[in-house]
C-alpha cells in the first residue's frame, strides 16, 4: 500500500501574497464595509475594474491614451474618457512619486531640495548632502 500525498495547489489555483500600501488597504477596508466585502474582496473588485478598463481597446480608450501622450487635448475627451484619464494620471503620478528620489535628482543638478522630514519639519538639503531646517532662526 502506498501513501498518497495531499494534493498540491497548482500555480493557477494558488493565491499569491501581494503587498499594498497601508492607505490603499485601509481605503479597501472602509469601502468594503459599506459594500459588504472584506478588504481582500474590495481590492479584487477594484482590480477587476482596473483590468477591464485596461483591456478596453475601443476608440474611447485610444482617445484616453492619446490624451495621456499629449497628442489629444484633454478638453476633447467626453465625461467618461475624462474620468479614465484622471484615474490613469493619478495612478501614474502616485507611482512616479514613490519611485523618484528628488533630493538625489537635485543634487545631481547642483541645486538644493526642500522636503518634509520624518518629523514633519521642512528641511533644505544642499547638493553636498548637508541639511538645514527651513525657517529656523
Amino acid at each position: 500500500m502506498t501513501a498518497t500525498s495531499p494534493r498540491r495547489a497548482s500555480k493557477k489555483d494558488a493565491d499569491r501574497a501581494t503587498r499594498f500600501s497601508a492607505e490603499l488597504f485601509e481605503a479597501a477596508q472602509a469601502v468594503g464595509e459599506i459594500e459588504n466585502r472584506s478588504a481582500r474582496q474590495q481590492l479584487e473588485h477594484w482590480a477587476s475594474i482596473g483590468r477591464a478598463l485596461t483591456q478596453y481597446t475601443s476608440a474611447s480608450r485610444s482617445r484616453v491614451e492619446a490624451a495621456l501622450a499629449g497628442k489629444l487635448a484633454v478638453e476633447a475627451l467626453n465625461t467618461e474618457e475624462s474620468i479614465a484619464f484622471d484615474a490613469e494620471l493619478a495612478a501614474d503620478i502616485a507611482t512616479s512619486i514613490t519611485q523618484t528620489d528628488l533630493a538625489a535628482a537635485h543634487a545631481s543638478r547642483g541645486t538644493a531640495a526642500v522636503y518634509m522630514d520624518e518629523n514633519g519639519d521642512l528641511v533644505q538639503q544642499s547638493p553636498d548632502g548637508s541639511t538645514t531646517p527651513v525657517g529656523a532662526p
